[in-house]
C-alpha cells in the first residue's frame, strides 16, 4: 500500500523533474515545500479522479442517509468521525449534518473540497466554545451574545 504523501523540496522538482515525479509510483501525492509561499501538491490525474469519485459517492451516501430514517445512526456515529462534536448541543447536531451534506454535494460539484474543510473548522470552533463554560458564558451574555454591528473599517486599515 502506498502512503498518503511525501514531502519534497520544490527545488527538487525543478532540478530533477523526472526522478521527482517517478516518486508518485510509491505515494498518492507529493507535498512540494516552498520557502516563501504555501506548499503545493503534485498528484497523478487518475488519482485525483479516483479521489473525486470517492468524495462524490460519500457525499451522495451521506445525503441519502440524512434524508432517511437512518439519521439516528448518523448521530450515533458522528462522535467517531468528529470527536469534538460531543460538545455540541443535541439540536446543533442535525444542523451540522444537514450543512455537511449540502456542503459536500456542492463541493463535489465544484471539484473543490475547501467548503467542507471550512464548514468543519467552523463547527469545531463552535464545539470549542461549548466545551469551555467560561468562554461560552462570555460569548452568550447580554445582549444575547451579539455585541452589535461592526463598523466598516476606514480606508487603509
Amino acid at each position: 500500500m502506498t502512503s498518503a504523501y511525501e514531502d519534497v523540496p520544490f527545488s527538487e522538482l525543478l532540478h530533477h523533474p523526472a526522478a521527482t515525479t517517478r516518486r508518485l509510483d510509491a505515494v498518492r501525492a507529493l507535498r512540494l515545500r516552498r520557502r516563501d509561499a504555501g506548499d503545493l501538491a503534485l498528484m497523478r490525474v487518475d488519482q485525483l479522479k479516483r479521489d473525486t469519485t470517492v468524495m462524490d459517492f460519500t457525499s451522495r451516501l451521506l445525503a441519502g442517509l440524512v434524508r432517511t430514517e437512518n439519521i439516528a445512526a448518523l448521530r450515533q456515529a458522528l462522535p467517531e468521525a468528529l470527536p469534538w462534536s460531543t460538545f455540541l448541543p443535541a439540536e446543533d447536531i442535525d444542523t451540522l449534518l444537514a450543512e455537511l451534506v449540502d456542503a459536500a454535494r456542492g463541493a463535489v460539484a465544484l471539484d473543490n473540497l475547501g467548503p467542507i474543510a471550512l464548514l468543519l473548522t467552523q463547527w469545531r470552533h463552535s464545539a470549542e466554545i461549548y466545551a469551555d463554560p467560561a468562554l461560552h458564558a462570555i460569548l452568550t451574555r447580554e445582549p444575547e451574545g451579539d455585541l452589535g454591528p461592526v463598523p466598516m473599517p476606514e480606508a487603509g486599515e
